[in-house]
Protein backbone atom coordinates (compact mmCIF):
# COMPACT_ATOMS: atom_id res chain seq x y z
CA UNK A 1 0.00 0.00 0.00
CA UNK A 2 1.34 3.54 -0.76
CA UNK A 3 0.67 5.75 2.10
CA UNK A 4 2.47 9.22 2.20
CA UNK A 5 2.26 10.32 5.44
CA UNK A 6 3.18 13.76 4.92
CA UNK A 7 0.90 14.57 2.37
CA UNK A 8 -1.80 12.68 4.23
CA UNK A 9 -0.99 15.02 7.10
CA UNK A 10 -0.99 18.44 4.72
CA UNK A 11 -4.50 17.24 3.59
CA UNK A 12 -6.07 16.78 7.18
CA UNK A 13 -4.22 20.31 8.42
CA UNK A 14 -6.10 21.67 5.34
CA UNK A 15 -9.22 20.29 5.59
CA UNK A 16 -9.66 20.90 9.46
CA UNK A 17 -8.47 24.37 9.17
CA UNK A 18 -10.97 24.86 6.25
CA UNK A 19 -14.01 23.56 8.75
CA UNK A 20 -12.73 25.88 11.20
CA UNK A 21 -13.32 28.98 8.75
CA UNK A 22 -16.60 27.47 7.45
CA UNK A 23 -17.56 26.72 11.40
CA UNK A 24 -17.05 30.24 12.11
CA UNK A 25 -18.30 32.30 8.70
CA UNK A 26 -21.42 30.38 9.21
CA UNK A 27 -22.24 31.61 13.43
CA UNK A 28 -23.37 29.17 16.01
CA UNK A 29 -26.71 28.49 14.44
CA UNK A 30 -24.92 25.07 13.21
CA UNK A 31 -24.79 23.47 16.53
CA UNK A 32 -27.37 25.05 18.53
CA UNK A 33 -30.06 24.95 15.85
CA UNK A 34 -29.33 21.90 14.54
CA UNK A 35 -32.36 21.56 11.86
CA UNK A 36 -32.69 18.88 8.55
CA UNK A 37 -30.93 20.74 6.40
CA UNK A 38 -28.27 21.74 8.41
CA UNK A 39 -27.39 18.53 9.56
CA UNK A 40 -27.52 17.94 5.76
CA UNK A 41 -24.54 20.46 5.41
CA UNK A 42 -23.03 19.32 8.02
CA UNK A 43 -22.69 15.42 6.27
CA UNK A 44 -22.20 16.71 2.49
CA UNK A 45 -18.93 19.08 4.49
CA UNK A 46 -17.50 16.28 5.97
CA UNK A 47 -17.84 14.08 2.51
CA UNK A 48 -16.03 16.91 0.99
CA UNK A 49 -13.06 16.78 2.99
CA UNK A 50 -12.90 13.03 3.24
CA UNK A 51 -12.88 12.86 -0.05
CA UNK A 52 -9.80 14.70 -0.23
CA UNK A 53 -7.96 12.54 1.79
CA UNK A 54 -8.82 9.77 1.30
CA UNK A 55 -9.21 9.81 -2.49
CA UNK A 56 -5.68 10.96 -4.73
CA UNK A 57 -7.24 11.22 -7.41
CA UNK A 58 -9.91 14.72 -6.04
CA UNK A 59 -6.94 17.36 -5.46
CA UNK A 60 -7.31 19.56 -2.30
CA UNK A 61 -7.83 22.42 -4.20
CA UNK A 62 -10.63 20.92 -5.86
CA UNK A 63 -12.40 20.34 -2.31
CA UNK A 64 -11.34 23.22 -0.99
CA UNK A 65 -13.30 24.79 -4.05
CA UNK A 66 -16.58 23.22 -3.59
CA UNK A 67 -16.54 24.15 0.22
CA UNK A 68 -16.23 27.40 -0.58
CA UNK A 69 -18.82 27.21 -3.04
CA UNK A 70 -21.39 25.24 -0.40
CA UNK A 71 -20.32 27.86 2.33
CA UNK A 72 -21.44 30.77 0.38
CA UNK A 73 -25.20 28.87 -0.75
CA UNK A 74 -25.76 28.21 3.15
CA UNK A 75 -24.68 31.94 4.09
CA UNK A 76 -26.92 33.27 0.94
CA UNK A 77 -29.43 30.79 2.28
CA UNK A 78 -29.10 32.26 6.03
CA UNK A 79 -28.78 36.10 4.75
CA UNK A 80 -32.65 35.54 2.73
CA UNK A 81 -34.22 33.90 6.16
CA UNK A 82 -32.54 36.97 8.42
CA UNK A 83 -33.76 39.58 5.56
CA UNK A 84 -37.27 38.11 4.21
CA UNK A 85 -39.38 36.84 6.78
CA UNK A 86 -41.91 34.86 4.70
CA UNK A 87 -39.13 32.82 3.60
CA UNK A 88 -38.00 31.20 6.70
CA UNK A 89 -40.61 28.65 6.81
CA UNK A 90 -39.80 27.47 3.34
CA UNK A 91 -36.29 27.43 4.30
CA UNK A 92 -36.49 26.57 7.97
CA UNK A 93 -39.25 24.78 8.91
CA UNK A 94 -42.07 26.23 11.27
CA UNK A 95 -42.88 25.20 14.52
CA UNK A 96 -46.52 23.61 14.84
CA UNK A 97 -48.29 23.10 17.96
CA UNK A 98 -48.93 19.21 18.52
CA UNK A 99 -50.96 19.55 21.87
CA UNK A 100 -53.34 22.15 22.43
CA UNK A 101 -55.12 22.82 25.30
CA UNK A 102 -54.44 19.22 26.98
CA UNK A 103 -55.42 17.65 23.65
CA UNK A 104 -53.11 16.11 20.67
CA UNK A 105 -53.70 17.58 17.45
CA UNK A 106 -53.78 14.31 15.19
CA UNK A 107 -53.73 16.28 12.05
CA UNK A 108 -50.62 18.35 13.12
CA UNK A 109 -49.08 14.34 14.03
CA UNK A 110 -49.84 13.27 10.62
CA UNK A 111 -48.39 16.23 8.49
CA UNK A 112 -45.30 16.37 10.90
CA UNK A 113 -44.90 12.46 10.58
CA UNK A 114 -44.84 12.34 14.27
CA UNK A 115 -46.33 9.07 15.55
CA UNK A 116 -47.21 8.60 19.17
CA UNK A 117 -44.25 6.51 20.29
CA UNK A 118 -41.98 9.59 19.04
CA UNK A 119 -43.59 12.46 20.85
CA UNK A 120 -43.88 10.67 24.13
CA UNK A 121 -40.12 10.06 23.90
CA UNK A 122 -39.81 13.58 23.18
CA UNK A 123 -41.85 14.17 26.39
CA UNK A 124 -39.56 11.82 28.73
CA UNK A 125 -36.87 14.45 27.26
CA UNK A 126 -38.87 17.26 29.14
CA UNK A 127 -39.55 15.12 32.42
CA UNK A 128 -42.91 14.62 31.89
CA UNK A 129 -44.62 10.91 31.99
CA UNK A 130 -48.14 11.88 30.78
CA UNK A 131 -50.13 13.82 28.75
CA UNK A 132 -51.96 14.78 31.15
CA UNK A 133 -49.19 16.85 32.41
CA UNK A 134 -48.96 19.16 29.37
CA UNK A 135 -51.51 21.86 28.65
CA UNK A 136 -49.26 22.82 25.04
CA UNK A 137 -46.77 21.32 23.44
CA UNK A 138 -45.10 23.07 20.02
CA UNK A 139 -42.69 20.70 17.94
CA UNK A 140 -39.66 23.28 16.88
CA UNK A 141 -37.76 23.68 13.27
CA UNK A 142 -35.18 21.39 14.47
CA UNK A 143 -37.46 18.76 15.59
CA UNK A 144 -37.19 19.15 19.82
CA UNK A 145 -40.58 19.85 21.77
CA UNK A 146 -41.06 23.22 24.19
CA UNK A 147 -43.46 22.11 26.47
CA UNK A 148 -46.15 24.78 28.77
CA UNK A 149 -47.39 21.94 31.56
CA UNK A 150 -50.77 21.97 32.71
CA UNK A 151 -51.78 23.78 36.10
CA UNK A 152 -51.88 20.31 38.07
CA UNK A 153 -48.22 19.57 37.20
CA UNK A 154 -45.97 23.36 36.83
CA UNK A 155 -43.48 24.41 39.31
CA UNK A 156 -44.95 26.97 41.57
CA UNK A 157 -43.40 30.06 41.66
CA UNK A 158 -42.35 32.57 44.36
CA UNK A 159 -45.17 34.68 43.39
CA UNK A 160 -47.56 31.50 43.56
CA UNK A 161 -45.89 30.79 47.01
CA UNK A 162 -46.21 34.10 48.55
CA UNK A 163 -41.78 34.82 48.81
CA UNK A 164 -40.96 38.16 48.11
CA UNK A 165 -38.54 38.60 45.11
CA UNK A 166 -34.74 39.10 45.25
CA UNK A 167 -32.47 40.49 42.84
CA UNK A 168 -30.68 37.53 40.65
CA UNK A 169 -27.01 37.41 39.36
CA UNK A 170 -25.64 35.46 36.53
CA UNK A 171 -22.78 33.81 38.44
CA UNK A 172 -19.21 34.23 37.07
CA UNK A 173 -16.19 32.23 37.75
CA UNK A 174 -13.23 35.14 38.52
CA UNK A 175 -10.24 32.44 39.09
CA UNK A 176 -10.23 29.22 37.22
CA UNK A 177 -6.83 26.97 37.64
CA UNK A 178 -5.48 29.77 39.15
CA UNK A 179 -5.59 32.42 36.88
CA UNK A 180 -8.36 35.63 36.98
CA UNK A 181 -10.60 35.39 34.45
CA UNK A 182 -10.32 38.84 32.96
CA UNK A 183 -13.29 39.11 31.01
CA UNK A 184 -15.66 38.21 34.12
CA UNK A 185 -13.78 40.37 36.18
CA UNK A 186 -14.71 43.52 34.14
CA UNK A 187 -18.22 42.03 33.63
CA UNK A 188 -18.91 42.15 37.30
CA UNK A 189 -17.17 45.26 37.71
CA UNK A 190 -14.52 44.12 40.16
CA UNK A 191 -11.06 44.54 41.02
CA UNK A 192 -8.11 42.05 41.40
CA UNK A 193 -7.95 43.44 45.15
CA UNK A 194 -11.51 43.03 45.68
CA UNK A 195 -10.80 39.50 45.10
CA UNK A 196 -8.06 38.95 46.83
CA UNK A 197 -9.30 40.86 50.04
CA UNK A 198 -11.92 38.31 49.92
CA UNK A 199 -9.58 35.70 49.04
CA UNK A 200 -7.75 36.45 52.22
CA UNK A 201 -10.61 36.27 54.39
CA UNK A 202 -10.92 33.00 53.80
CA UNK A 203 -6.98 32.32 54.48
CA UNK A 204 -5.84 32.09 51.31
CA UNK A 205 -2.54 33.86 50.37
CA UNK A 206 -2.89 34.02 46.44
CA UNK A 207 -4.53 32.73 43.44
CA UNK A 208 -2.57 29.78 42.49
CA UNK A 209 -4.04 27.80 45.51
CA UNK A 210 -7.53 28.43 43.85
CA UNK A 211 -8.92 26.23 41.50
CA UNK A 212 -11.80 27.84 41.43
CA UNK A 213 -13.61 31.13 42.18
CA UNK A 214 -17.11 31.79 41.90
CA UNK A 215 -19.51 35.12 41.91
CA UNK A 216 -22.93 35.35 42.43
CA UNK A 217 -23.72 38.53 43.29
CA UNK A 218 -23.50 38.04 47.34
CA UNK A 219 -20.50 37.10 49.20
CA UNK A 220 -18.40 35.61 50.58
CA UNK A 221 -17.53 34.00 47.07
CA UNK A 222 -17.74 30.32 46.23
CA UNK A 223 -13.91 29.07 46.50
CA UNK A 224 -12.68 25.80 46.02
CA UNK A 225 -8.78 24.89 46.66
CA UNK A 226 -6.82 22.10 44.66
CA UNK A 227 -5.89 20.58 47.87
Amino acid sequence: MNTNYGFLTVELLIGFFALLVVTKLLGKTQITQLTPFDFISALVLGELVGNAIYDKEIHVTYVLYAIFVWTVLISTIEKITQKFKRSRNVLEGKPTIVIRNGQLDYQALQSNKLDLNQLQHLLRDKDIFSLKDVQYAILEANGSVSVMKADRAATPTKEDLNIPKTSSYLPMSVILDGEWVEDNLKEINWTKDQILNELNKAGIPNIRRVLYAEWDGSLPLHIQKYE
